[in-house]
This record gives C-alpha cells, structure tokens and sequence, in this order.
C-alpha cells in the first residue's frame, strides 16, 4: 500500500466555490448563505477529516470535498429553517448538488484514454475555477449560467433583469477575459 498523498486542500477552494455557485438553488438560499463562509466551513471539515480519508487520486479528493460541500450546505439550510424544514428547499439543494458532481464527472471523464489525460483535465478545471474568480461579478455570473450550466441567453436576461444583448456582450468579454486568464496560466 502506497503512502497517501500530501494533499493541499487551499487549492481547492475556487473548485468549491465555483460549485456552490453552480447549484442554482435560487435567491431565497442566495441570500441565506454566503458562499465564502460555505466554503470556509467545508475546507475547515475536510483538513479536520484528512487523516480519515483514504483515497489516493485526485478525482476520489474532488468527489470527497463535494460530499463535505453538500453536508455543510444541508446542515446550513437545516439551521435556517430551525423547526420548520422545508423539504422542497432540502430536495432542491440535493438535486442541484447531484447535477454539479455529473457536470464535474463530465468533464473529467470526458474522452479520457489515458491517466496523463485525466490529470491534465483536472489541472484545467482547477485553472478555470481560478480564473473565474478573477471575472467581474456579473461575467462570471453569465459565463457560469451560459458555459457551465448552458442556460439559455434569453432566460438569463430574465433573471438578471438585462437585455438579451447587455447578456451577449458580458458573455463576450467574460469569455475574452477568461481566455487571458488561462493563456497567462499557460
């Protein structure tokens, strides 16, 4: 049995948030949560919990902080709704968590034929997740509706309130500027 790795959880903090702000659980839990403090909570979990964990691959660490992400979020719904939980909002949350591990099991499967592969789409996904803490807040916010969650661009002028072509142009530059992000990580 080889050693376990040596694993720097503080990497994954931008891989976090970005699946907080992927679950899409609306603007009662918006409000609510902050994604920060979630964030927070969940990296404090898993380094007090790293001596109990036993895979040795990265995607087994991504799908494990998932785990300790979607626990620190029920545990925070549970606490705001006290007595009266509110199963839909539970239920909601669950899907939108289980929605997030397929789209990050996606990616990192996708065409995968060897084991370099598969740690070169792990390296760029932690790279994107970087680089989009980098974006403007309302960029960011499209980029991650539009690329990531692909949500139509009319349906994200609704819930922004914008035009479908003030949507466009944040698309446009929030992509431009992405694409500098990662090429200067290159």
């Amino acid at each position: 049995m080889s050693a376990q790795p040596a694993w720097q959880l503080e990497r994954y903090r931008s891989f976090l948030v970005l699946q907080i702000r992927q679950l899409q659980v609306g603007p009662r839990f918006q409000s609510r949560f902050d994604s920060s403090d979630l964030v927070q909570e969940t990296l404090l979990k898993a380094h007090q919990d790293l001596p109990e964990f036993r895979g040795q691959q990265e995607p087994e660490l991504l799908r494990w902080l998932q785990c300790i992400l979607a626990n620190v979020l029920a545990d925070h719904v549970r606490r705001a709704r006290a007595q009266k939980r509110d199963i839909a909002l539970e239920q909601s949350l669950q899907q939108a968590m289980q929605a997030s591990s397929a789209r990050l099991e996606q990616f990192l499967t996708a065409g995968q034929s060897s084991p370099s592969q598969q740690v070169e789409r792990q390296e760029l996904l932690l790279r994107i997740a970087t680089a989009l803490e980098q974006l403007q807040e309302d960029q960011r916010a499209v980029v991650i509706q539009r690329d990531l969650l692909g949500t139509p661009t009319r349906q994200i002028a609704e819930q922004l309130g914008r035009s479908e072509k003030s949507v466009a142009g944040l698309l446009l530059r929030g992509r431009r500027r992405l694409r500098e992000l990662l090429d200067d990580c290159l």
